[in-house]
């Protein structure tokens, strides 16, 4: 009896029913590697103690699940489900418990333990757990507010900075350039707070450190939070995170940096790094304009690389800090670039919020200003600056489309705040993968490649003489890659040890 079509092709769908061993993502054995070279699982059992109860799923397990998730693709906590189906990685997971912690895990459980990574429902539990509903009760009514990070949320930063210290140890760096960004995620959540786009968001700030290309600090928060609240203190808490070895430190950072006591913050000497350079975005406002009027044409010099964009340096003394006894005095530098098209009669106030304008020599032009305490040429300063853009827009992307950063769990403030924090280490975890490990070609390379070339290898997992294979198809090209990444991972684990 002829069976079923099922689609246009002549072929069939069906379940494998000798399919145990089997698995869709070979590569994140590489992963579940690193993790242990790194320190990172061990990190986590020293810090989080959000399953001290003696009962369940530790601590480790569920980051750890949550690390593969993030990995292999998933979004969000239901994809659990796809982790918990496929066979092989079970197994693996089930070997990389260790033997003499067999009869502990044993004792966690009631009734003999059957599946391999947390039930969706475990993970949501788990990340409930993170929040701190009597913080919530003493929100205001309107404005911003920011929840003070509770001791779960606090372990996750120090497991991160233990991250950071080994990238360090293997790849050391004096410098520090910091890139403060914030980023907002859209949610549909309806305890989510509206931005300034005018939609239901939460605006994480996130600290990028160029020189590592790791995420040194993140800070959870609503997204009615301005993107320059508080971000001091949010400078401050990434200096201490970050490790021995760095003796200078450099900061980046767009218009909503701006702020007169981050500027005095860092033009002082720091206990530990001394002077801080800084180059911020500077808002161009009515007064800064002005100064700008005054500059002599002679005074505006071609930017390298741009064929119409000039810079120029500005004589300008903010308000506030010519009221100051002890306001420090900054470098101004303008950036202008003609208009291709001009803008119509009666559309300035739209245009002029996101795009300052000022008419000069009956010309108009877009209008950009960055304040900053370094000397030398105003162009390499520029340049400087303007490397922060593309990076931190591609990593923000990263994290909201290639990890599970963009689809958040809960309408829980630390819930999600957890689920954040968790994916940074995916993230961190999965830059040190591609600049300690693979290198070469594959610093630069999305994480779609790294997915088809590494992690979503089919493979059959099978245990011979006491020992777990994972056995690719003959001929695999990703075959030579494994084994090379296994081969430096291990050398960094001897190194660390």
């Amino acid at each position: 009896m002829a069976s079923l079509a099922q689609g246009v092709l002549p072929f069939q769908y069906e379940e494998e029913r000798g399919g145990r061993g089997m698995t869709g993502l070979a590569g994140l054995g590489a992963y579940l590697d690193l993790i242990e070279a790194s320190g990172l699982g061990r990190a986590i059992e020293r810090h989080l103690s959000q399953r001290s109860g003696g009962q369940g799923w530790t601590d480790r397990q569920v980051v750890t699940s949550l690390l593969l998730l993030n990995l292999a693709g998933g979004d969000c906590v239901d994809d659990l489900r796809v982790l918990e189906a496929d066979a092989g990685l079970g197994r693996l997971l089930r070997r990389m418990e260790r033997r003499g912690r067999r009869r502990e895990q044993a004792r966690r459980w009631r009734r003999p333990r059957r599946r391999s990574v947390p039930s969706p429902s475990a993970v949501f539990r788990y990340l409930e757990d993170f929040h701190d509903e009597q913080q919530e009760c003493s929100r205001p009514q309107s404005g911003a507010w920011i929840a003070r990070a509770g001791e779960g949320l606090l372990s996750l930063r120090r497991i991160n900075a233990e991250l950071l210290a080994f990238a360090q140890k293997h790849t050391p760096q004096a410098t520090a350039t910091l890139d403060v960004d914030a980023t907002l995620v859209a949610s549909e959540k309806r305890e989510a707070r509206f931005c300034y786009q005018s939609f239901r968001a939460y605006q994480p700030l996130n600290v990028w450190w160029a020189e590592q290309e790791l995420v040194v600090h993140t800070e959870f928060r609503d997204g009615n939070v301005p993107a320059g609240f508080q971000k001091l203190r949010v400078l401050e808490e990434a200096l201490d995170y970050l490790p021995s070895g760095v003796d200078r430190v450099r900061l980046r950072a767009d218009a909503a940096g701006y702020q007169h006591d981050l500027l005095a913050f860092c033009d002082r000497v720091h206990r530990r790094f001394g002077r801080i350079d800084f180059a911020i975005g500077c808002p161009v406002e009515a007064a800064f304009k002005q100064a700008v009027a005054q500059v002599e044409p002679r005074a505006w010099l071609d930017l390298p690389g741009s064929s119409d964009q000039q810079w120029a340096e500005v004589c300008f003394v903010p308000g506030e800090l010519a009221r100051s006894k002890t306001g420090r005095e900054y470098r101004y530098l303008a950036i202008r670039e003609p208009l291709r098209q001009q803008v119509l009669p009666g559309v300035e106030e739209v245009a002029e919020p996101d795009c300052p304008l000022v008419e000069l020599d009956q010309v108009r032009y877009k209008l950009r200003a960055v304040v900053t305490n370094l000397d030398g040429a105003g162009e390499a300063v520029i340049a400087w600056y303007r490397q922060r853009c593309g990076k931190s827009e591609e990593v923000h992307a990263v994290m909201k489309e290639d990890l599970a950063g963009g689809q958040l769990p809960s309408g829980r403030l630390g819930a999600n705040a957890a689920w954040w924090a968790i994916m940074v280490l995916a993230l961190n975890l999965h830059q040190m993968m591609k600049r300690m490990v693979l290198g070469g070609e594959w610093d630069h390379r999305r994480m779609k490649a790294i997915r088809f070339h590494l992690i979503c290898l089919p493979a059959r997992i099978v245990e011979h003489a006491r020992q777990l294979r994972i056995r690719l198809a003959r001929g695999h090209p990703s075959l030579d890659l494994l084994l090379g990444a296994r081969a430096r991972i291990l050398h960094l684990a001897a190194c660390t040890s």
